[in-house]
């Protein structure tokens, strides 16, 4: 499945729910505004890898779905932490190898929202798996989004409301090819 085959599909699967996912965004705004909110929003972020990987397999999103991950609270901090941390290692060394670090570590919650009894380890390690040799791809997809965020910043942030759950959508569809295209680990 190419790029634009990737978007179409996201187009598709988000029609008719613009409206719950926005309001999703709302509340998980609302909710990581705050300081202890903020140390829930990676197990929200979880939810919200399931939402979307519901929505692509047909599932209506709910705002139930963003605390269907709370039990997950500890993994999810960890890994948004260790991320974070060895991102930001690689990003001393030079700019480009951190950017290529960070798409290679950004399949993590996926991994972790499906997989809820590994750790935020074998989540990394996982997802740099299933990105060796896909890391240019997302980048490019992740370029492809740039005239969308231009709209946004045109229409003072309004077209966020599509561009977001669009965006994730295709991320979303991006991780379940690459997952399922991936050789099976040793």
């Amino acid at each position: 499945m190419d790029r634009k085959q990737l978007k179409a599909n996201a187009k598709s699967q988000i029609k008719g729910n613009i409206g719950i996912l926005f309001l999703c965004y709302l509340v998980m705004g609302l909710i990581s505004g705050t300081v202890v909110g903020a140390l829930f929003a990676p197990a929200m972020g979880l939810g919200f890898c399931l939402m979307y990987l519901g929505l692509i397999d047909g599932v209506k999103p709910a705002i139930g779905d963003l605390f269907k991950k709370a039990n997950a609270f500890g993994k999810a901090l960890w890994l948004m932490i260790i991320t974070g941390f060895f991102t930001v290692l690689w990003t001393y060394l030079l700019i480009v190898p951190g950017i290529i670090k960070g798409l290679s570590y950004s399949m993590g919650p996926y991994i972790m929202s499906e997989n809820p009894d590994w750790t935020a380890r074998q989540c990394l390690t996982e997802s740099k798996r299933i990105m060796k040799g896909n890391v240019g791809k997302l980048f490019v997809l992740e370029l492809s989004f740039i005239p969308w965020f231009l709209l946004c910043s045109i229409t003072f942030g309004i077209a966020f409301v599509y561009v977001f759950p669009y965006m994730n959508t295709t991320i979303a569809n991006f991780y379940r090819q690459i997952k399922e295209e991936a050789p099976v680990a040793a």
